[in-house]
């Protein structure tokens, strides 16, 4: 068994580990997914939505709420804490990927006290989705044992000297499927739009000046009822916003909207709902987070970069850039919106995105030795 333990406040650290939970009991490795919020006592997991909405609403609240980083495990509710640690040992829970150091608290606790109750190991990977360590790992920096090893699917440190691999020295493929070719983009050409899975960002105000250009949208929308003007051939999706990881651990459930009415919410078999808009565009424009960046790896799909939540998505950013993968959005619309840049930049990311190692594949081959 391998337990996956995410965490519901961004969806990049989410969804890339369920993907890997997918793509472990796809080749017949057990896997659990875990999510932090779902331990929080019911009156923190009500200030956790409400804080959502708020910063959804204001951009710079959002980045202010992330210079203030405040331990959620400090808010667990003991008996939830106490269940789970019981049903870990139960289960002889001894292997974990972390795509939130917020964890890893709690974790080592586990281990301390599984470890000395039974005298067997629990190997912990630190699965870092972002190009340098985010708050969550930073924060909790002095709580993480030696003995547990760290994972990068993206490493800025290496981009001055690395190899494809030292960059990307392992990736969570969100497919298997071949890529969409650029001559069938160009057909249907469109940009998609959004602001990662809480709909943060400066992303609409992206796809109005895209509309404003003539250039097709497809705009995910945090809130459904969004009043914000359709232009020809715009297309408007949303997440469902009845849903919670931390009461669902799986995906999201997703829907294309109607010019009026509610859309149908589904859960794609394979991967979130918002990938297949991801493989067949020109770019996508959203700020870069971590799960951003691993879209547009795996559909060879070119980032429009707006601006950045917070330091770690700077520098995620700036190695996009610095790779050729992607360009800031404004400099592209400056630039009078070339698709060339764009055919370019997709050409490097379909060249990259075959070189680089499946981690769900080692996993699979170390539980094949055991």
């Amino acid at each position: 068994m391998v337990t996956v333990l995410t965490s519901g406040v961004a969806l990049g650290v989410h969804v890339p580990g369920v993907l890997l939970a997918r793509r472990l009991r796809a080749a017949g490795v057990p896997a659990d997914v875990v999510v932090l919020e779902s331990l929080l006592t019911t009156a923190k997991r009500m200030r956790a939505e409400a804080n959502r909405a708020v910063f959804h609403a204001d951009f710079r609240l959002a980045r202010a709420g992330h210079r203030v980083v405040r331990l959620p495990t400090d808010d667990v509710d003991p008996a939830r804490r106490a269940a789970l640690f019981a049903r870990w040992h139960d289960e002889q829970a001894e292997r974990f990927v972390v795509f939130s150091g917020f964890w890893a608290p709690l974790l080592r606790a586990y281990a301390y006290l599984y470890e000395t109750e039974t005298g067997r190991p629990v190997h912990v990977d630190l699965c870092h989705v972002d190009s340098v360590d985010s708050p969550s790992f930073r924060a909790v920096s002095a709580a993480i044992p030696r003995t547990w090893q760290t994972v990068r699917l993206a490493d800025a440190a290496a981009t001055a000297t690395g190899t494809t691999t030292d960059v990307f020295p392992t990736t969570i493929p969100v497919t298997d499927d071949p890529l969409v070719p650029w001559h069938q983009r160009l057909a249907d050409p469109r940009v998609l739009a959004h602001g990662g899975g809480w709909g943060m960002g400066t992303y609409r105000d992206g796809a109005r000046a895209l509309a404003e250009r003539g250039i097709a949208t497809d705009l995910v929308l945090h809130d459904p009822v969004d009043t914000l003007p359709r232009g020809l051939g715009d297309r408007r999706f949303a997440i469902d916003p009845g849903w919670h990881p931390w009461h669902d651990a799986d995906l999201p459930p997703f829907a294309e909207l109607p010019p009026s009415g509610d859309g149908r919410y589904v859960r794609a078999a394979a991967y979130h709902g918002s990938f297949d808009l991801v493989r067949g565009a020109l770019a996508v424009a959203s700020k870069p987070g971590g799960g951003t960046l691993l879209d547009s790896l795996h559909a060879a799909t070119p980032l429009l970069l707006l601006d950045a939540l917070a330091p770690h998505e700077e520098r995620n950013a700036r190695l996009w850039r610095d790779l050729g993968f992607g360009v800031d959005f404004d400099a592209w619309l400056a630039a009078g919106c070339p698709f060339d840049t764009l055919a370019a930049a997709h050409r490097r990311l379909a060249a990259v995105r075959g070189e680089v190692p499946d981690y769900s594949a080692q996993l699979v081959k170390e539980f094949a030795a055991s």
